[in-house]
């Protein structure tokens, strides 16, 4: 097929087969910091489950059609319109439960290097609007998680320390092989241990061994760890806030002893923990943008 790969230079499928790795969490953060750096950022919900809506805040909103509008793009070629201004710098082409007619149709085309192309064929002509594109792939759908890996440049991979989550990394790497045929520029942007205790550097460190021995590289797994937080992410769900608009919003609120006084009235308050959790998905972000524009330095020079 036709298929301009130029144009999809910085697409990152965060994709492993397993659920509750934080593939949800990542991309929404990633890309909302991406965003408020002034990155211009399409974010694609490629899960059923639609979970980003809770992480963006538009659950109910009435750009929220559950997928509808993707689907349809993906089964029968029309082309997407995202959601704009879901952030500012940021849009987002919306996922949810339509998607599962998607991935049927998909799975029983006849065609299925078409099928396998849909997604890079859909973002090929609106990927040159945005410096960055980021995939929420689903859990255990393979339909649609050859479809992001065939379209992206790179694949970003969250791992939790537990031996199940490190066996789902294989998954990965037997997707991603299977579509080196069709995208054969397709490349590892790293593994991210998501979810791990603040203290746990034992545990942290092991992991980390285990998944350099796995796929047989040092640089596999990034520097960056995601702590654990169930307050921060309860909240920031809550709230359809991300993890630095949650910090942000307790700095600016009322100091305790204020509201205490009655100078001030008080506001939901935003977990401790935010500010940890937020400094994480900086340094995440960062590492990211640096490997990929250090990979692309090194590709003009050979060039």
């Amino acid at each position: 097929m036709n298929l301009d790969r130029e144009a999809l230079t910085r697409v990152i499928a965060v994709i492993n087969g397993k659920g509750g790795a934080g593939k949800t969490t990542i991309t929404a953060n990633v890309a909302g910091l991406l965003a408020h750096s002034g990155y211009r950022v399409l974010v694609v919900d490629l899960d059923p489950q639609g979970n980003l809506a809770e992480d963006f805040g538009y659950t109910g909103d009435p750009i929220d059609d559950q997928g509808r509008a993707l689907a349809q793009a993906l089964a029968f070629g029309q082309p997407a319109q995202p959601a704009v201004g879901v952030r500012n710098n940021l849009d987002v082409l919306i996922g949810g439960h339509h998607l599962d007619v998607a991935a049927a149709s998909l799975a029983a085309a006849k065609d299925q290097v078409a099928a396998r192309l849909s997604l890079a064929t859909l973002l090929a002509p609106l990927a040159p609007e945005y410096d960055m594109v980021l995939i929420d792939c689903p859990p255990g759908i393979e339909a649609l998680q050859t479809a992001a890996a065939a379209a992206a440049r790179w694949a970003l991979v969250p791992a939790k320390s537990d031996a199940s989550s490190r066996k789902g990394l294989l998954d990965v790497a037997r997707r991603l092989d299977a579509v080196v045929g069709l995208n054969p520029g397709l490349d590892l942007l790293g593994v991210v241990l998501f979810g791990t205790g603040s203290s746990a550097h034992r545990i942290k460190g092991e992991a980390r061994d285990l998944i350099v021995e796995a796929l047989g590289s040092e640089t596999a797994v990034l520097r960056t760890t995601i702590r654990h937080s169930e307050a921060t992410a309860h909240a920031a769900r809550e709230r359809g806030l991300l993890a630095h608009e949650l910090d942000d919003e307790s700095r600016k609120g009322p100091a305790w002893w204020q509201i205490r006084r009655g100078e001030a009235t008080g506001t939901a308050n935003s977990p401790r923990t935010a500010g940890g959790v937020a400094d994480d998905f900086h340094s995440l972000t960062s590492e990211v943008v640096e490997r990929i524009t250090t990979a692309e330095q090194r590709e003009e020079v050979t060039v």
